[in-house]
């Protein structure tokens, strides 16, 4: 197996280490447009298989994508990342750019690959992937569900005093202030979360979720990274290990929840062809109503880069 990370910045060389670390592919493949950064990082990350023992190769290649050729999963990182005071929207027109270019040759290189993109605006982003890589909707995903869902568990962890590994839960939406997180489909140990902590706290847990990643740009001045390339990495094993693994993955929804041509994050079912099967919730009415909000907020943004790229 062959996973190629495109972005050897914080997100793609974390990637990349978990990645190797855990063994989910024979060789990692680094690419970045700087000179050096990705051999830079791919050799760190190979020094280090002796002390934590893994037999993953890691490659770095500065923008040569002929030695990304027969990747099976390529995860697309790529772009500018989001400064204190800047929206995801204000990212659209340079990053639609680069990851039309990176989606490009990643096809050219390995046409069969299954495509995660981590780029933000992260629901268009995908989109404009899908646009150029001209795969089915199965086959180029966002990854942003995991992250947001891993945020709110750690939250949740944290107010319950419980450990994360029995947190399970299900969040939908756009990636950013509009998702959907779902308490009614949230557990810990098999209770339902509602029978354990009070409306009001979990209410604040939610909202800090929606603006979790803000809250990291604020603290740090830029985006996150250690669990979204974490985030990434999950994905790419389920997919390469055919895991089947249930995942809320922004996917392009074809009538899916009564929405029609959109890219939003919804539960589905991962594994070696991507995108297995999705799952449709029987949400209620306020669930719904949130869901529609998210889907317009990301279609104005789609709009957006339909005018672009119309020009």
């Amino acid at each position: 197996m062959k996973i190629t990370v495109v972005g050897a910045g914080n997100v793609g060389a974390t990637c990349a280490d978990v990645l190797a670390y855990r063994e989910i592919a024979n060789e990692v493949v680094l690419v970045d447009i700087k000179e050096g950064v990705a051999e830079g990082k791919a050799l760190d990350i190979w020094q280090k298989a002796p002390i934590n023992l893994y037999d993953t190769r890691t490659v770095g290649s500065t923008n040569d994508y002929s030695k990304t050729a027969g990747s099976d999963v390529v995860v697309i990182t790529s772009g500018l990342p989001r400064k204190p005071g800047m929206t995801r929207d204000d990212l659209i027109e340079t990053n639609a750019g680069i990851v039309k270019s990176v989606t490009d040759n990643v096809v050219k290189h390995s046409p069969e690959a299954i495509i995660i993109v981590v780029s933000n605006p992260l629901d268009v982003m995908t989109y404009q992937a899908h646009l150029s890589s001209k795969l089915p909707r199965t086959k180029v995903m966002g990854m942003a569900g995991i992250l947001d869902t891993a945020r709110y568990r750690a939250f949740l962890a944290e107010a319950l005093n419980v450990s994360p590994k029995d947190i399970q839960a299900v969040l939908m939406g756009g990636h950013g202030d509009t998702m959907v997180p779902l308490p009614r489909y949230t557990t810990v140990g098999g209770i339902p979360v509602t029978e354990l902590i009070e409306k009001d706290k979990l209410d604040a847990i939610i909202e800090r979720t929606k603006t979790g990643g803000g809250e990291l740009v604020k603290l740090m001045g830029t985006s996150a990274w250690y669990a979204p390339g974490s985030a990434a990495a999950q994905m790419a094993e389920a997919i390469v290990k055919d895991q089947r693994r249930v995942f809320p993955v922004c996917v392009k929804l074809e009538g899916e929840y009564g929405i029609d041509n959109c890219y939003l994050g919804v539960p589905v079912i991962l594994g070696k062809n991507g995108i297995e099967k999705i799952i449709e919730l029987d949400l209620n009415d306020e669930e719904k109503a949130l869901l529609n909000t998210s889907r317009d907020h990301v279609k104005e943004v789609m709009d957006v880069l339909d005018k672009l790229n119309s020009k």
